[in-house]
């Protein structure tokens, strides 16, 4: 079993996707294991984007995320990090595949709908960013590690 970070971003948010965001994952037999409503600091921001920080759209990018709330989750199953990166598509939604999230839901590139972890490490790392331990439900081995 591992886990994996989702974020619905805050065009997802706004256009009332997120239940069906969600219901997708749910219906693809992966568990919800942790979630959460919140409006991203500046700070959490960045440091969730620190990779991008010396490209010229990372201040775009910190502006997006903290436009509106987001709808933060972990998700427990069975090759879920690679699973649910399928699920979400390619980041321009105009390359994302009909039947993904992004082909399906998202507009443009620059707002597209939704985040994924890519890795078993940055899956680790994005849970730990917006949730504690004890905030977590299912399989406490399910730690990517």
């Amino acid at each position: 079993m591992e886990r994996t970070f989702v974020m619905v971003k805050p065009d997802g948010v706004s256009r009332g996707l997120t239940s069906e965001i969600l219901s997708r994952f749910e219906k693809k037999g992966y568990s919800l294991v942790g979630a959460k409503l919140l409006q991203m600091s500046e700070d959490l921001a960045q440091t969730h984007y620190e990779e991008h920080k010396e490209r010229p759209f990372f201040n775009t990018l910190v502006a997006f995320i903290t436009s509106g709330p987001v709808f933060a989750m972990v998700l427990e199953g069975e090759g879920v990090i690679a699973e649910a990166r399928k699920m979400i598509g390619a980041t321009d939604p105009k390359e994302a595949v009909p039947g993904s999230i992004r082909g399906d839901l998202a507009i443009k590139k620059s707002e597209n709908v939704i985040h994924g972890s890519d890795s078993p490490e940055s899956a680790v790392r994005e849970i730990s960013l917006y949730f504690n331990e004890d905030e977590l439900i299912g399989n406490k081995a399910a730690q990517n590690v």
